[in-house]
């Protein structure tokens, strides 16, 4: 795990402890997400962030006068927080990690389901349902195309891989056929 990630999480858990209190989890998640999407989505944004030339009070300046208004005063004062700590470069974690604190108290989990094709709302229920009781949690699922897969599924769960795939388990009987006739 980077350092940058140890660090968002300490943000995030700070981020989440205060939107509890306020009952404003989901506005700032949504907030964060918003923030993230704009910053990356465009690099002269990224870039005014990450120049060391331009001084804070400028930074705090200009992103007060874009975000008043917009976004949550818990996600402002977290990113004049960062801002001031020249740790701008660790949004997409705090998002990350946030997300994970929140489904986490609320006894959910994200899945990222790979397959060969788009999955229909159906088919996501069933993997959701599938995952829930295997991980005693809801699971909310975020569909990603793999034409690598050859078929099958292979669903990401916080830290742990469940793999169905079809390139997954020749994998797998390959290494048990390499290990038998390397005894």
């Amino acid at each position: 795990m980077s350092r940058d990630t140890v660090v968002a999480k300490r943000y995030a858990k700070a981020l989440f402890e205060v939107a509890s209190q306020e009952k404003v989890t989901l506005e700032v998640e949504q907030d964060l997400k918003a923030l993230v999407e704009v910053i990356q989505g465009n690099d002269e944004i990224e870039r005014f962030l990450t120049t060391p030339n331009i001084s804070d009070s400028d930074k705090l300046n200009a992103l007060n006068r874009a975000l008043q208004g917009k976004l949550s005063q818990a996600v402002i004062n977290t990113v004049e927080l960062l801002v001031r700590r020249r740790r701008t470069d660790i949004f997409p974690d705090l998002l990350d990690s946030y997300v994970k604190l929140k489904g986490e108290s609320l006894g959910m989990a994200d899945a990222v389901v790979y397959s060969t094709y788009p999955l229909d709302e159906r088919e996501k229920e069933a993997v959701a349902a599938e995952f829930g009781q295997v991980a005693h949690k809801v699971i909310r699922v975020n569909n990603m195309v793999d034409k690598s897969l050859l078929g099958g599924l292979k669903v990401v769960i916080g830290d742990t891989l469940y793999d169905g795939s079809l390139s997954g388990k020749l994998a797998r009987l390959e290494k048990s056929f390499n290990d038998k006739h390397s005894r």
